[in-house]
């Protein structure tokens, strides 16, 4: 019985961190008002028929703090990607040439700032859920270990040591919202 104890602490801690991990790449994505090539990262570009990521078909650039400089690998393609940026929803403009795709990032206004960061409390929120939803699954397993026979103290122990890592992954969220929301609000 405890090692089935032991197999769940140790799903809990490694999905706990897989959804931080997620939450944090999420987060990336929210635009912070400087260039970054993670903003990209959903974009994907039709390549010979394929929905391809860009980052796998461009070498994607940042030449200072406002732009991004995209350079497909083919020339053939410059017109696809300037495509897939109009067509998303990043609500840039890009600019494309000879040598690439240019995407002059905008700065912010206090508006925009504002939706940004309700946008990465909502992240914070679902990294969170998905948190305390793998509590929960953990522990209604231990749960059913009790009813098969475990005992009842380590069964305790081993959801308090849930209750523990539930609260330090949440702690973690927090922490990356309050970085985020301090990018964000810097001007």
């Amino acid at each position: 019985m405890d090692e089935e104890i032991q197999f769940y602490l140790s799903e809990a801690e490694e999905s706990m961190a897989k959804s931080l991990q997620h939450t944090s790449q999420e987060m990336s994505r929210i635009r912070a008002g400087k260039a970054s090539p993670a903003m990209l990262d959903g974009l994907r570009v039709d390549y010979y028929g394929t929905p391809t990521p860009v980052s796998q078909v461009a070498n994607i650039t940042t030449p200072d703090a406002r732009t991004i400089f995209i350079k497909p690998w083919e020339k053939n393609i410059i017109a696809e990607v300037a495509k897939a940026i109009k067509n998303s929803d990043l609500g840039l403009n890009p600019q494309s040439d000879a040598e690439g795709v240019r995407l002059n990032i905008p700065p912010m206004t206090e508006e925009r700032r504002r939706d940004l960061v309700k946008q990465a409390k909502t992240e914070s929120e679902s990294g969170k859920v998905r948190i305390r939803g793998i509590r929960k699954d953990v522990n209604d397993s231990l749960r059913k270990l009790l009813k098969d026979g475990a005992a009842e103290d380590a069964i305790k122990d081993a959801e308090a040591k849930v209750q523990k890592a539930t609260d330090s992954y949440i702690s973690k969220v927090d922490d990356l919202l309050s970085k985020k929301e301090a990018e964000i609000m810097t001007i």
